[in-house]
């Protein structure tokens, strides 16, 4: 299924011979204060039974934090504030499913992307009025929820739409959750998203929503930092090291494929 295949297709290129610990840069003890949303499940969430925020970023940026004798001071954002706080040097690294592009290169520093995937269409279990995006975009009384100015709410708007930004066919939220949370009550008919969220919300509520098999684009994810941060080289030496012994690979296992929601 191109879902699955989509998942998480995490990049090859810029690959590199193995790296130890030991060939990496040393922070020296350094307080790393990173900042997620705790809203982008399998990436960032809370966990229902501790409270506490975990997902596959959360334990990469340990692990790299580990790899470079650092440590995390984990901090809590909305979306529509991150990446300026990022900019600005409220924190030292930002994540939520960030995807790269030109226009976010203008405000903050990328990380090398540490995961590629494609953009599908989330619906209730039981929809059956449509069956791809074209189809969707002919019937004027269909809803899309998305979140203003992340990448699925472009998506929706030029890929899915008509290209006007303000068509009210879009509904927004403030949180990705609450989107989602939307189309389970039936208030929109749609929620675009990347194939690894995709995965988690169908894990998370067997039987609730399901996807189409029709990707909408794809997107690289990055780590974000305030401009001209000297965390970007220790962080991507760390990433390609992670990348080449298997420790993506198998994070990639445990939250898409062995986490029960």
């Amino acid at each position: 299924m191109k879902l699955v295949a989509a998942l998480v297709a995490l990049l090859g290129l810029g690959a590199v011979a193995p790296a130890q610990a030991a060939d990496l840069p040393d922070l020296g003890g350094r307080t790393i204060v990173a900042v997620t949303e705790n809203a982008y499940t399998p990436l960032n969430f809370v966990d229902p039974a501790t409270g506490e925020g975990i997902g596959w970023e959360y334990d990469a940026i340990n692990e790299i934090a580990r790899r470079l004798n650092a440590k995390v001071d984990w901090q809590l954002s909305s979306w529509d504030t991150m990446i300026e706080a990022v900019r600005s040097g409220q924190f030292d690294v930002g994540m939520d499913g960030i995807t790269i592009t030109d226009e976010r290169k203008q405000q903050v520093d990328f990380s090398d992307p540490y995961m590629v995937s494609e953009q599908f269409m989330l619906l209730r279990a039981d929809e059956d009025r449509f069956a791809n995006a074209k189809e969707f975009a002919a019937d004027p009384e269909l809803l899309i929820g998305a979140q203003p100015g992340t990448t699925n709410f472009y998506v929706a708007v030029y890929n899915v739409l008509d290209g006007d930004e303000k068509n009210p066919r879009i509904k927004l939220f403030e949180t990705f959750g609450a989107s989602v949370q939307a189309l389970r009550a039936g208030d929109v008919d749609t929620v675009l998203m990347d194939a690894t969220s995709v995965r988690g919300y169908i894990g998370a509520s067997p039987g609730s929503f399901k996807a189409l098999d029709e990707p909408l684009g794809t997107e690289e994810f990055g780590f974000i930092f305030t401009p001209g941060s000297d965390l970007v080289e220790p962080v991507n030496a760390a990433l390609a090291a992670m990348r080449a012994d298997g420790t993506l690979e198998k994070l990639n296992k445990k939250w898409f494929f062995d986490y029960n929601r």
